[in-house]
């Protein structure tokens, strides 16, 4: 038992405490800072570097909803584009996606696109129904490890279920296949209202590489609004959580 306790207290903290309050690596690709305009040539290398189309030529910005940061922009102009550690990138509003020069602010929510229903009656009990809509797994692991003991989401009511006929919205992660796309409808359909639709990853965003794609269907998207978009190649379980809990208009 000494030997095991003698391991914890090398260990230290294993949880976060505040999930609001972290300090990422500086190796962390997060919210970019463009601090200098790039030239007409800059820009052409740029957009046929871009494995996304990330990249907006005017006015001149990176567009997180189908970024993956992969930071080839910033490692062809490094003077230009950098990538800061800042993981509170989530928004309502998928035009905040779209970091233009000189933009040093935090991405926020827009207030006036929060539905009254959802703070009302989610603020203190949210459940989810995950979708895996063709994701690589790499989303699905994050959102897994957002409820471990590390992140414990849970200890702000907010928990994935089982089925969605328990859940209160749905979270869809990967670019949504044409074999998906039924089964998402299907999914939406079955939770009751009122209820969320939240995209995590770049792929549930914009479909990301996969965008184009005869293999996928994203006519799902077209017919309602989504009430978060979660940034992210694929999303930090502390992006991930702080998104919702600014949508809810709680602490952390």
């Amino acid at each position: 038992m000494i030997k095991e306790f003698k391991i914890f207290r090398q260990h230290g903290k294993q949880f976060v405490p505040n999930p609001g309050n972290v300090e990422l690596a500086p190796l962390f690709r997060g919210r970019p800072i463009i601090s200098n305009l790039p030239d007409e040539k800059e820009i052409d290398k740029l957009l046929a570097l871009c494995p996304t189309n990330a990249i907006v030529a005017k006015p001149f910005g990176i567009d997180l909803g189908k970024c993956v940061f992969c930071k080839e922009c910033h490692f062809l102009i490094p003077n230009k584009i950098n990538f800061t550690n800042d993981y509170k990138i989530a928004t309502n509003d998928r035009k905040k996606l779209i970091i233009g020069f000189g933009d040093n602010t935090p991405v926020k929510l827009n207030p006036d696109l929060v539905r009254k229903e959802i703070r009302k009656v989610f603020k203190n009990s949210l459940k989810l129904r995950q979708i895996s809509a063709a994701g690589d797994n790499s989303g699905e692991m994050e959102l897994n490890a957002s409820g471990n003991v590390n992140f414990d989401m849970g200890r702000y009511g907010i928990e994935f279920v089982a089925s969605p006929r328990h859940a209160d919205g749905i979270v869809i992660t990967g670019p949504i296949s044409e074999n998906m796309a039924e089964a998402t409808q299907i999914c939406y359909d079955a939770t009751p209202d009122p209820k969320l639709i939240i995209l995590v990853g770049t792929d549930a965003i914009s479909g990301g590489i996969f965008e184009g794609s005869p293999a996928i269907n994203r006519d799902f998207l077209k017919k309602y609004p989504v009430d978060l978009y979660v940034p992210g190649n694929p999303a930090h379980p502390l992006t991930f959580i702080n998104g919702i809990l600014s949508l809810l208009g709680k602490k952390s």
